[in-house]
């Protein structure tokens, strides 16, 4: 298993290693001891995720409050999409960057993204199925949306704009411009400040 940070501090992207042979493939696609070791405290599992999408529908870009956030590891069980992370965290030397990587049932990778980054996905295939393992349970009151078309982030989507499948939520969600004003972000302090809380915890 390979590890590396992305350009967006606090997301990595994993890299399994396959064993194939005529029987199929075994991979382990999570150790949360391999993660510890890069972040410096483990991955609280409290909820796992599934979600089934048709080609072009986007999902996101979502966020939670920090604390306590929302840290996520996703991976694609089948098919492919296009994995976003988005750096929403205010004070940051990359607010408003991002970064892609292709997950599919090929390369088998998965992305981790810290509590406070922002998250979007665009199903490729014609079916994309994909598993997420999260730092904490869905918390209606505090789980927020930014607008995926923002053209302040200026994500870039290889399906063509008109043909994108968007839920209403996503549609009318506020620019990252409107969620800073209305307060709606984390700051990258308050986000490293919990990050050094759950080393700290984990160093007892």
């Amino acid at each position: 298993m390979q590890i590396r940070e992305l350009s967006i501090p606090d997301s990595f992207e994993v890299t399994p290693t396959q064993h194939a042979d005529d029987r199929g493939v075994f991979l382990e696609w999570y150790r949360f001891d391999k993660l510890e070791e890069h972040l410096g405290h483990p991955l609280t599992l409290r909820q796992a995720n599934t979600s089934v999408s048709r080609r072009a529908v986007v999902r996101g870009i979502h966020f939670a409050d920090v604390p306590l956030g929302q840290a996520k590891y996703v991976t694609v069980n089948s098919g492919a999409i296009l994995d976003f992370i988005i750096d929403i965290r205010v004070g940051s030397e990359t607010f408003g960057k991002w970064e892609s990587v292709l997950l599919d049932d090929v390369d088998r990778k998965a992305v981790y993204l810290a509590e406070g980054l922002g998250h979007l996905f665009l199903a490729l295939s014609d079916k994309a199925t994909v598993s997420y393992l999260v730092s904490d349970i869905y918390r209606p009151g505090a789980e927020h949306g930014v607008n995926p078309l923002d053209v302040e982030i200026g994500l870039k989507f290889p399906i063509d704009e008109g043909d994108l499948i968007f839920s209403d939520k996503d549609k009318v969600a506020p620019s990252l411009s409107e969620a800073k004003s209305r307060g709606l972000l984390p700051t990258f302090d308050a986000c490293r400040d919990f990050y050094a809380s759950l080393n700290r915890e984990a160093n007892k």
